[in-house]
């Protein structure tokens, strides 16, 4: 197996995905499990987080990780929502997640831009919803809020990016 060196360097913001064993629709019924391993995680070593969205087999953060190296992060956050889930469904082995992670360190403005539209936009992108405001599992509504998005965003129009987004 390949060894992967990640880049980490305190001071930046990274886009995370992080997907499901052969794509298992497991999130959603787990979400509150989920959302447990990163509040606990950011209990212990305190990070940003900046967006978000949780699709059925997979998910997105925007973080500012602070002075916490992300894979020690991701691996945290893995390993208790799959001790969990594991648990509440009766079972004691077996995989959760795929094999690694995907990771992209935000370099300016636009970057951020582009990353926040497709964490946002994802839902519609998978048929989920016709607009990003109907996905509960998503900061779009924070967003929203602030005034950094308008309600009927990427409703009437289809967002297209041609990056490489880890899915």
């Amino acid at each position: 197996m390949r060894n992967i060196r990640r880049y980490f360097s305190p001071g930046n913001t990274y886009f995370l995905t992080r997907v499901t064993h052969k794509r298992k629709t497991i999130l959603l019924d787990s979400v509150n499990l989920l959302w447990d391993a990163i509040h606990k995680y950011n209990e212990r070593e305190p990070f940003q987080l900046i967006a978000w969205v949780i699709l059925p087999d997979h998910w997105h953060l925007i973080i500012d990780p602070k002075r916490n190296n992300v894979s020690k992060l991701m691996k945290c956050i893995k390993l208790s929502f799959a001790q969990h889930h594991l648990r509440d469904y009766g079972r004691t082995s077996g995989r959760t997640w795929q094999n690694r992670f995907w990771d992209h360190m935000i370099r300016d403005d636009d970057d951020m831009r582009r990353h926040l539209d497709y964490v946002h936009y994802n839902p519609v992108k998978h048929g989920l919803v016709q607009s990003p405001i109907d996905w509960q599992h998503s900061s779009f509504r924070v967003f929203v809020k602030e005034g950094m998005y308008t309600a009927d965003w990427g409703s009437n129009e289809v967002i297209v990016s041609h990056a490489d987004f880890g899915e």
